[in-house]
């Protein structure tokens, strides 16, 4: 069983402590699944990347923007999104911790 919140709050530390402002940590890996914790400090971008296969990303804390070429939506605590399956990036509006969940092949 994992604390999501005190993993988060940890790495919410580690992103502080970041000259880059992020910091992650994977907690499962039964493949097909992975799920990972990251924490990200406001204004942190994740620049656009490919979407795995199926994925989804629950906030545990904070406000993070999501954007792609056809949606721009943000995301607060509690929210749980089903990613497209499309380039997309993330923006931390807030000091932000969410779990990704994604299905690789």
């Amino acid at each position: 069983m994992y604390d999501l919140y005190a993993i988060a709050e940890e790495h919410m530390v580690a992103a502080h402590r970041s000259e880059h402002g992020r910091s992650a940590n994977l907690i499962l890996r039964e493949r097909p699944l992975r799920q990972t914790v990251i924490a990200l400090t406001a204004g942190t971008k994740l620049d656009e990347h490919n979407a795995p296969p199926a994925a989804s990303i629950q906030v545990l804390r904070g406000v993070v923007k999501f954007k792609s070429a056809s949606d721009e939506i943000e995301l607060t605590m509690g929210d749980l999104f089903l990613l497209p399956h499309e380039r997309h990036g993330l923006t931390a509006v807030t000091d932000t911790a969410f779990l990704l969940t994604a299905v690789n092949d």
